[in-house]
Parts: C-alpha cells; sequence; structure tokens
C-alpha cells in the first residue's frame, strides 16, 4: 500500500515492544550516520514531543532495538542492521524516490514502511506521536453552552473540571469563549505561567500531547488553556482542532466552556466533543433563547443535553424545560449562594468538594463515565 512518501511493506513480524512504566512509551530509536538525515529525524521527533535514542548501529545488549515502540532506519544503515531480530515498527528512511533498491532493503530488515523525506515528514510525525504517548481511550470530551447570557455555563464548566481533578482524573480545562472574560480569572490563575490561544494560533496538522499538558498553566490540579489579555480573539479552525485532538489523546477528561455563537472554531470543538450540556434558567425567555442555540449546535453535536437552573417561573420545572427544548435531561443545576462571593476572590465553584453543586458534579461524571465506558 502506497501514499505519497510513504509504502508499507507487507510480511511478518513477531514482536510487539511494550510500554514503559507508568504507561507512556519511551521515544524512537533512529539508527543512522547521515548527518544530513539525523538533523531532520531529530527535528520530526520534536514537532511530536518525542526524545529519540540514536545509534549507528543496532544496539548493543538488551533492549534498544527489541523494546524502542519505533525504529528509524536511515537508508545508509539498512545493511548494518540486516542481523537484528525482525520486530514490528521499523521504518526505513530515505531520501532518492528513483532507488529500485529500497524495496529489497526493506525487506532485508523486516521493515514495516518505507518513507522517503520529505513528502513523508506529517506522517512520520503523526507516527512518532502516536506511539509515544501511547494509544490508549482518548479523554472524555464535555462542552458546556450557555441558553442565555449570564446562564452560568462558565461557572458550571470549571466546577466540572475542578470535580474531575478532585476525583483523580487527568484534566483540561478549555476556554473557547474569547470574549467570556477568560476562566483563569473564575479559577484565580491570570496571573499564571503558562501558554494561552493565541500561542497556538499557528498550529497544524499534530500537535503532541504531552508537549501541550506541560505548556499550559496548572490550577486546582488540573491544566488550563485559557485566553490572555490581547487583541486576539479568534484561532484558525485548523489549530483549534490540533489542539483538542491533542488534548483528547492524553485522555481523562476534558471540559469545553463553549460561546453561544457557533464559528467555524466553534465547529470543530462540537465535532470532537462527546456530549455537550446546554445551562438553561427555567424561566420562558430563556428557554426561547436556548431553542435557538440548541438549533445551532445539534447540526454538529449529536449528544446535546439541558442543564436546568432555577429558581423556577410559575409552572416550569426541569422535566418542563427539556420538554419543551426536546432534549434529555441531564439534571437540574443548584444554585448556591456563596459562589458570587467564591468567585470574586478567585475560589473556584466546587473547589471545597462539598455543598449541591459539587454533588451535582460528582454525580454527572459518575453516570458520565460509566455511559462511556470507563468506570
Amino acid at each position: 500500500m502506497q501514499r505519497r512518501g510513504i509504502t508499507t511493506v507487507t510480511g511478518a513480524v513477531t514482536h510487539h515492544p511494550p510500554p514503559t512504566a507508568g504507561g507512556r512509551r519511551s521515544g524512537p530509536l533512529i539508527v543512522t550516520e547521515d548527518a544530513g538525515l539525523l538533523d531532520d529525524l531529530l527535528r520530526l521527533c520534536a514537532a511530536a514531543g518525542a526524545t529519540p535514542e540514536v545509534h549507528h548501529g543496532v544496539p548493543e545488549g538488551r533492549g534498544g532495538w527489541e523494546t524502542a515502540p519505533l525504529v528509524l532506519v536511515g537508508d545508509d544503515a539498512a545493511r548494518r542492521v540486516r542481523g537484528a531480530a525482525r520486530r514490528r515498527g521499523v521504518v526505513l528512511v530515505g531520501r532518492d524516490q528513483d532507488d529500485p533498491g529500497v524495496w529489497r532493503r526493506a525487506v532485508e530488515i523486516g521493515a514495516d514502511h518505507v518513507l522517503m523525506l520529505p513528502d513523508g515528514e506529517q506522517w512520520l510525525v503523526d507516527r512518532i506521536a502516536d506511539v509515544t504517548e501511547g494509544t490508549g481511550r482518548p479523554a472524555l470530551t464535555v462542552g458546556v453552552i450557555g441558553g442565555r447570557g449570564g446562564a452560568g455555563a462558565s461557572t458550571l464548566a470549571c466546577a466540572l473540571a475542578v470535580t474531575s481533578a478532585r476525583e483523580g482524573l487527568r484534566t483540561l480545562l478549555v476556554d473557547a469563549d474569547p470574549l467570556g472574560g477568560g476562566l483563569d480569572v473564575l479559577l484565580g490563575g491570570e496571573t499564571v505561567e503558562g501558554l494561552r490561544w493565541p500561542a497556538f494560533a499557528a498550529s497544524r496538522g499534530r500537535v503532541g500531547g504531552g508537549a501541550l499538558e506541560e505548556s499550559l498553566p496548572e490550577l486546582h490540579s488540573l491544566r488550563l488553556l485559557s485566553w490572555d489579555r490581547g487583541d486576539r480573539v479568534a484561532v484558525p479552525p485548523q489549530a483549534v482542532r490540533a489542539v483538542l485532538a491533542a488534548a483528547r489523546r492524553r485522555g481523562g477528561a476534558v471540559v469545553v466552556d463553549l460561546p453561544r455563537r457557533v464559528d467555524d472554531g466553534v465547529a470543530e470543538v462540537l465535532a470532537q466533543l462527546d456530549l455537550g450540556l446546554l445551562v438553561v434558567p427555567a424561566e420562558l425567555r430563556a428557554v426561547a433563547a436556548a431553542g435557538r442555540v440548541a438549533s445551532a449546535v445539534g447540526m454538529v453535536l449529536r449528544d446535546l443535553r439541558v442543564a436546568v437552573r432555577g429558581p423556577y417561573a410559575p409552572g416550569l420545572d426541569d422535566r418542563e424545560v427539556a420538554r419543551l427544548l426536546g432534549l434529555p435531561l441531564a439534571g437540574e443545576v443548584p444554585v448556591e449562594a456563596a459562589l458570587p462571593r467564591a468567585n470574586g476572590s478567585g475560589q473556584p465553584p466546587a473547589a471545597t468538594g462539598r455543598g449541591p453543586l459539587a454533588r451535582f458534579c460528582r454525580e454527572f461524571w459518575e453516570r458520565a463515565l460509566l455511559e462511556a465506558g470507563t468506570a
């Protein structure tokens, strides 16, 4: 099977290199003496967030060749590795598209793929990132959106993320609303060091999940991707896609605070959500406004549920609001009188793990994780 710059070599392979302790895999093994090729491969490893091991031939002793999650053999080194044990995950890397001998050398070393640079660079970055980060279950990704302005969606998103982190899940909270004032303020971390959305505006293709996580501010045992105080109020859709895909590959939980408008960037987020919560105050104008939001969001997101917030207008309860909107009921979001004061001081919602809001969030995660088969 062949794509531009990449060819799969069919044949028997017998070895599956294991992950390292803790579930995270080591970086790839590079075998080459070609200085120019080595520079290119090191650059691609850096782009994938991986630290490789470099040798001129098959490493001596146990490990190395057998245990590396991926082996990149320069075409110059093919003859030096012919006697190595056959294993899975060997890629023969070269530059000469017209060299017919490359296929014979690939068969001799048991390579799975033949890759020619520069055409195959993006494929190789993706492959390195896959084996370095592992291929575990993606994060359960939940979006929260207000049915109208002031519905409390940002508060609920923060509470869900704080609760997820408190329960021991790797958690990323994503602020997808550039005009919302910043979730870092709500969490009391506007001065915490780390990258914000504008730093990822030029992202294309594959973003390393580990590198993304390590670059973001850490607050209350979770990572936060928010906005800075600059003038940029949009990130290209392809950058949004790349960043959120990297976050999901890390596993755990991703919570996204969504704006009520659906532009191209928001559509990219909606396409990667497992489920969405539409926060609706229990009064008729809010229900009417929420109907419009639900109609726009529902064009992209199939699993949208309503979270109703009191106090209730006469004749309304949570089930009636859900019925009017034609959406499944996720539950009633409790009102806590202390939240406005807490938010003003930078104390995040549900931070203590006590109270009705924290209980709502715990019960939500229990149900959602059970539905997703991760509980």
